[in-house]
């Protein structure tokens, strides 16, 4: 062997065989993100074939309830309007209140001591919002019709029966001052046999006779 070939050797593979591996792990990561990349495309198209088939599903909905007019232009169908929460008396009176003054629809009524409201009554609004809260926010949002309470007339059974002309009936006095309790002054009234007195002053909701002694008279319902 000559003094150069003994000089000039092979070199190692170190760096040689570090670039190698290097340039492995660059190609198992390039596969790695298109395989990504084409589950990523995948799911892509999968959701635009779900968006078609509901458009197109949406489009046959419209045809089959598409109506025309008297020229024969079609008329995009009305969505069936969904009806108004049905709201006690107070709890219409709660909202028009805050409203009113600006404050939020979830105030709380105990805490409120500006409405003029008894204590019974604002307790009655807070459980009927409790019991009630997607029907209070569909109310606040979109309004509301006034529930009409049942009604009943109040006939004393045994005056009644006294009497074989009229019959009597439990009367408030809607127009005289109320008692200290908040309440109407009570009298009775008379009124023909087989015919019912007047409703704005005698007829009671349940609430007001459930807080009154009438074990002594019949309960007869208000008609519409």
């Amino acid at each position: 062997m000559t003094k150069f070939e003994e000089e000039v050797k092979r070199p190692a593979n170190g760096p040689l065989t570090e670039l190698n591996n290097n340039m492995q792990e660059v190609f198992s990561q390039y596969r790695k993100m298109r395989q990504y990349a084409d589950y990523l495309e995948y799911e892509l198209k999968q959701k635009d074939e779900h968006i078609l088939k509901v458009e197109n599903e949406n489009s046959f909905m419209r045809d089959e309830r598409t109506t025309f007019d008297s020229n024969g232009m079609a008329v995009e169908p009305k969505l069936q309007q969904q009806a108004l929460p049905v709201v006690p008396k107070y709890v219409a009176e709660w909202i028009e209140i805050l409203k009113t003054k600006g404050l939020k629809p979830l105030k709380n009524p105990e805490t409120y001591g500006e409405t003029g409201f008894t204590e019974e009554k604002l307790q009655n609004i807070v459980f009927w919002i409790s019991e009630n809260q997607e029907d209070y926010m569909r109310a606040w949002l979109n309004g509301y019709t006034v529930e009409k309470p049942q009604l009943f007339y109040l006939k004393h059974i045994d005056m009644s029966k006294r009497n074989s002309i009229n019959d009597l009936y439990l009367k408030k006095y809607i127009h005289a001052d109320l008692t200290e309790n908040g309440e109407h002054r009570l009298s009775h009234t008379m009124s023909a046999k087989g015919m019912y007195p007047p409703k704005d002053c005698c007829a009671f909701t349940k609430q007001e006779i459930d807080s009154m002694e009438t074990g002594s008279y019949e309960q007869i319902e208000v008609a519409e």
